[in-house]
């Protein structure tokens, strides 16, 4: 019987100790709901667009197409783009988005021997590289922009 009150009393205290649900981040005020929404930084605003142009660059290159654009200038962003709160620039960032820079304007030139199809995968595995040191997460979505 005393193991068993034991027991209960011990399920008690843990009970009362588990952390507290998350408190809602609804405001009201003067009556009208406020909604504490996420925000996403310019940085990740930025990547978004850049993996939508290169998986559209994907597929015109998968189907045979001539590239005839040119380089997104809104890509040089990348080195003055708003990071999130918890990131800054490090000299790696700095080194990978510079090389980034240099192979997806490479992408677009026509004085080269290399494919296209190469120097569209030397742009994506450059996003790669960065990614292994700075912010692991998007690295299973990028590696679907390679072309194999």
């Amino acid at each position: 019987m005393k193991i068993v009150f034991g027991c209960l009393v011990v399920l008690f205290f843990l009970s009362c100790n588990t952390t507290e649900k998350a408190e809602k981040k609804e405001i009201i005020v003067d009556g009208a709901k406020t909604y504490d929404v996420y925000q996403p930084s310019e940085m990740s605003t930025l990547m978004k667009g850049m993996y939508a142009y290169n998986m559209q660059l994907k597929a015109d290159i998968e189907a045979g197409k001539e590239l005839t654009g040119e380089f997104p200038e809104a890509f040089l962003n990348i080195h003055s783009a708003v990071l999130s709160s918890a990131k800054f620039r490090t000299d790696n960032f700095k080194h990978y988005s510079a090389k980034f820079i240099e192979a997806q304007q490479e992408i677009f030139s026509q004085d080269t021997l290399t494919t296209a199809q190469d120097r569209y995968n030397n742009a994506i595995n450059m996003c790669l590289s960065c990614h292994k040191t700075e912010c692991t997460g998007p690295i299973p979505k990028i590696k679907k922009l390679l072309i194999k």
